[in-house]
């Protein structure tokens, strides 16, 4: 299922659930990391699966200005 903006609300959710398992944020909720940490990745390389697809989703939120999104979701 995707919202008319094109987002699986599902990962929408992930990214303001899942803390990130490994590395200097451990233990941070996806969506507060910073945008310094996502930019890193970008040009690094993502990490496989679920994970680096969830970092890649969020990296195109913050880079676009779209956090605004992410702020419903938070608990």
């Amino acid at each position: 299922m995707e919202s008319e903006n094109g987002l699986n609300p599902q990962i929408l959710i992930q990214l303001t659930t899942m803390r990130m398992p490994f590395g200097k944020y451990k233990g941070y909720i996806l969506c507060d990391l910073p945008e310094p940490y996502l930019v890193w990745f970008h040009q690094k390389g993502f990490p496989e699966g679920k994970l680096g697809m969830l970092l890649h989703t969020l990296y195109e939120i913050k880079l676009n200005g779209l956090e605004y999104i992410l702020k419903p979701l938070r608990r």
